[in-house]
């Protein structure tokens, strides 16, 4: 796992901006396109906004989202909003290559399944991940069984007040490369106890091969 460790959030911001654009430019190269999934959050929200200046093929990326809450179109608490806000309405992408999560269908467990249709066996060229207070990343809450779903598309139990449609960690590992996005002072204990796997936290799960964590300097305080 490589680590890299910005002054600010807006400077690791920049930095997986950056890290996330010149991959996709590699992917597109190599294959003709390239297949993301992002998180939500305040920081990839800063992530979003600094991809929007920079030399990104959008006409060639298919993205998907690795999780997202249950609750109406439109709603704050929703990733898909974020994403449409910082990312969506500011570049060229293709219309039919966003792929977001059906979270307002009538049967969520027959969303996920065709969630899990559309993302197909190809594995993803970059998953963007973030990490919680509690050692939680995607939406693989502490004690959530659905950690262990063999789908590649599950639903959470309920977490923080909502439910959750969430990949789950073999389609997160079997992606070319991930980009794990940690900011602020409460993460520092959760980064320290994962890096130094100090910790049996849902965060474990991830594959640290071909991993980059990219921490401002409040989430790395706690490392040695």
């Amino acid at each position: 796992m490589k680590i890299i460790i910005a002054p600010s959030p807006g400077e690791a911001a920049l930095a997986s901006a950056s890290w996330m654009a010149r991959r996709i430019r590699a992917a597109v190269r190599a294959r003709g396109l390239c297949r993301i999934a992002v998180s939500g959050g305040g920081t990839p929200a800063l992530m979003f906004d600094a991809l929007t200046h920079m030399d990104v093929p959008w006409h060639d990326v298919h993205l998907f989202q690795v999780d997202e809450r249950v609750a109406p179109d439109g709603d704050p608490e929703r990733n898909a909003t974020q994403l449409t806000d910082h990312l969506l309405r500011h570049v060229t992408i293709r219309r039919a290559n966003v792929h977001l999560m059906s979270v307002t269908a009538a049967s969520l467990i027959r969303a996920a399944s065709t969630y899990a249709s559309a993302l197909g066996n190809s594995p993803l060229d970059i998953a963007h991940l973030g990490l919680g207070d509690d050692g939680h990343t995607a939406s693989w809450a502490p004690g959530d069984a659905v950690i262990d779903n063999p789908n590649p598309v599950a639903i959470s139990g309920e977490y923080r007040g909502r439910t959750r449609m969430t990949l789950t960690p073999g389609v997160v590992n079997a992606a070319r490369s991930r980009l794990i996005l940690v900011c602020g002072p409460e993460k520092s204990a959760p980064v320290a106890a994962w890096v130094c796997d100090h910790a049996d936290l849902p965060v474990e799960r991830v594959r640290r091969t071909a991993t980059t964590l990219v921490l401002d300097d409040a989430a790395a305080a706690q490392l040695p």
